[in-house]
């Protein structure tokens, strides 16, 4: 049996019996094809034989590659899954798997939400669900905080005409003030994903998202898978869903937008609520200001 034959089960395994999101899907075969490169397993028996010290030897090999203690107890915790379903595959299904203890993860200082931090939380609230639909809506619902700067009422507000998304969305904020924010193709992607898993009917004059008996989706349920997210990934308090918006802010200060550009994505009404941001971003700044500063090149 061929790697791809293997990673074709479990991708058809992830997808229909226990359908999965097809970014969940990507993401567990990526884990599980390092895994298979890396031990030479040829069959579902040899995976399942793999111990607990050839578990040690591969997450090993991931840290030499440069990723932290989140990246790992993610990858641990998708070939735990993948382990598993070999193991039933095998005929070893009464068999326990390996006793491996995952990395810990401290909790960090207060500090936004880093890019990375932000898509292991998407992630994150996506694998914990208990319903894959409500995996999808989460992770959808996070990643408009994050790459459209929504605040959680505007996300929260949107209807069923929104569908399907383009390349910019229209948002009524607070004073019922409309804005056109743009859309990365990941955000497109993870509401289209949501939008074919709901099980309810998304029609143009009802909500988008929607909580488990069909009615619009409370905030308070994104800020309790966000602090699941967020205690399971040892960040900070701090790292809440609206905190994803400031993120969202931060990072395109950070890379240069200016904040006329900024007050018109976030949709302030005053430039200076807007000029909190060159606050937050004070590091970027300063390093900006000594590279440009005559002084600072003498």
């Amino acid at each position: 049996m061929s790697a791809a034959d293997l990673l074709e089960q479990w991708g058809e395994h992830l997808a229909l019996a226990r359908r999965r999101s097809p970014h969940t899907v990507r993401a567990y075969l990526g884990c599980a094809s390092r895994l298979i490169a890396g031990s030479g397993a040829e069959d579902w028996a040899a995976l399942a034989a793999l111990d607990a010290r050839d578990l040690r030897a591969h997450l090993a090999s991931r840290r030499a590659e440069g990723i932290g203690n989140v990246s790992v107890a993610r990858e641990l915790s998708a070939i735990r899954k993948f382990l598993e379903f070999a193991r039933e595959r095998s005929g070893q299904g009464d068999k326990a798997g390996p006793r491996l203890r995952g990395p810990r993860i401290k909790k960090g200082l207060p500090r936004p939400v880093t890019p990375d931090d932000a898509a292991n939380m998407a992630d994150f609230v996506e694998d914990a669900a208990s319903e894959p639909w409500i995996g999808a809506r989460d992770r959808a619902v996070l990643l408009l905080l994050y790459g459209a700067g929504l605040r959680i009422a505007e996300a929260l507000s949107l209807t069923g005409a929104a569908l399907p998304l383009g390349e910019v969305l229209t948002v009524t904020g607070k004073g019922d003030k409309e804005r056109v924010v743009p859309l990365l193709p990941v955000v497109r992607e993870a509401v289209a994903e949501y939008a074919r898993a709901c099980p309810w009917p998304l029609v143009p004059k009802e909500p988008l998202f929607r909580g488990v008996k069909g009615g619009a989706l409370s905030p308070n349920m994104i800020r309790r898978a966000t602090a699941g997210a967020r205690k399971a990934l040892g960040l900070p308090d701090t790292a809440t869903p609206h905190a994803l918006r400031h993120s969202f802010a931060t990072h395109l200060l950070g890379a240069g937008a200016d904040l006329r550009s900024l007050q018109e994505l976030l949709g302030h009404a005053s430039l200076g609520s807007t000029q909190i941001y060159t606050k937050v971003d004070a590091p970027s700044l300063l390093d900006a200001y000594r590279k440009a500063h005559p002084r600072e090149r003498d």
